[in-house]
């Protein structure tokens, strides 16, 4: 399942409050393409809303609402050619509503935790692959949030990022090798292909 998303598109001229569709507040208001909890708003009132709108739609053409959903950590599952790569919690800063907290002079981040596919909710995997099953098989970063039973995907990284002690925590130089094995066995069929 989905957050409830609607899409901002710069220019349209119907009211923000019809826009919306029946979501109420508060909201997250976001770019489509920001990264590490840059480009994102929570609003708490229609005027909040279309404040920061104006603000972002200076730099972006579209934005997302999605309905507010506090947790205390994000899931992130690393998805491949269909196949879970890595499933880690990443933590919201201490005292924030976000994983990066960018409000000071200094970008503070919560903590994270990598976990083995199994020891995940089956729930929170089965959205996953749903989504991406959705786009493709291509390398994925799921972001989902839990809230008692309710799964809901947040956004679907096309590029997402493996750092070094953190998604590979797991299986170390063997998530590397797994993707690399992708990759190549990609490459070779390309090749097959066209000879």
């Amino acid at each position: 399942m989905s957050a409830a998303l609607v899409l901002l598109r710069r220019g349209d001229r119907r009211p923000l409050a019809e826009q919306l569709g029946g979501l109420g507040f508060p909201l997250v208001l976001k770019v489509p393409d920001g990264a590490f909890s840059r480009g994102v708003v929570k609003v708490e009132s229609l005027q909040a809303l279309e404040r920061e709108a104006a603000r972002l739609f200076r730099d972006s053409a579209l934005l997302l609402v999605q309905e507010w959903l506090p947790t205390e950590y994000d899931w992130r599952i690393g998805v491949l050619d269909g196949q879970v790569l890595f499933a880690s919690r990443y933590y919201m800063a201490r005292g924030h509503r976000q994983i990066y907290d960018h409000s000071g002079g200094r970008v503070k981040s919560g903590g994270f935790t990598t976990h083995a596919p199994e020891e995940v909710p089956p729930a929170v995997i089965k959205a996953a692959l749903k989504a991406c099953r959705l786009i493709g098989d291509g390398l994925y970063g799921v972001d989902l949030k839990q809230a008692g039973e309710r799964v809901v995907v947040i956004e679907v990284n096309d590029n997402p990022n493996i750092d070094a002690g953190i998604e590979d925590s797991v299986l170390g130089r063997g998530l590397y090798e797994r993707i690399m094995r992708v990759f190549l066995s990609r490459l070779e069929a390309q090749v097959r292909q066209g000879s």
